[in-house]
């Protein structure tokens, strides 16, 4: 059975899921390569692959920002 198509569906009930790259979450992280391959590799931040393509949602970084905030904060 295949799934409706997304034109027959409001737009309020389709997610919108902001995917970045590897380089966009350098820019903003102002961290090199290796740095958010090891956030990455140690589930630090949460990404997904889309056959060879790293993807971090957008959500993901707010939520690590956030996380690393609150450890800042209690120490």
């Amino acid at each position: 059975m295949a799934s409706p198509p997304l034109a027959g569906l409001h737009p309020e009930a389709v997610p919108v899921l902001d995917l970045l790259t590897v380089p966009q979450v350098m820019a903003r992280l102002q961290l090199g390569r290796s740095a958010v391959y090891d956030l990455l590799r140690s589930g630090q931040l949460a990404s997904i692959t889309l056959g060879r393509a790293r993807r971090i949602p957008a959500h993901a970084l707010t939520d690590f920002i956030r996380t690393r905030l609150e450890q800042e904060a209690a120490a």
